[in-house]
């Protein structure tokens, strides 16, 4: 479903993801507040959210977490996320492509009169 080679581009939601995860694990709510908060604006709805993590989680690009925070400060039935080797590659591969995009933008000025 998600192509690494192609160029063919991500949709935001999964590159959003894939970037929110980062070096660190997330729970669904968690990806949530952190794509919120750094992306004003954008809205994830959660059968969105939660269709799309288990098509990532289908293709290898993100893996359910075994690793779970202390019983007493987090409630059990979270389920949580870590990129995999296969989605950090994916990431870095769209974040060059979506750069070199902003690069050829630049260079065009297209937004200058």
């Amino acid at each position: 479903m998600f192509r690494t080679t192609t160029g063919a581009p991500l949709k935001p939601t999964v590159f959003l993801i894939l970037v929110a995860l980062g070096g660190r694990q997330r729970h669904g709510y968690g990806l949530v507040k952190a794509i919120e908060s750094h992306s004003p604006g954008t809205r994830i709805e959660p059968a969105n959210l939660y269709r799309t993590l288990r098509a990532m989680k289908r293709d290898g690009l993100i893996a359910e977490s075994t690793r779970r925070p202390d019983p007493e400060l987090d409630d059990a039935r979270r389920r949580y996320f870590r990129l995999t080797e296969k989605g950090a590659r994916l990431a870095r591969a769209e974040a060059e492509r979506l750069s070199k995009l902003v690069r050829i933008a630049k260079k065009l000025r297209p937004l200058e009169s």
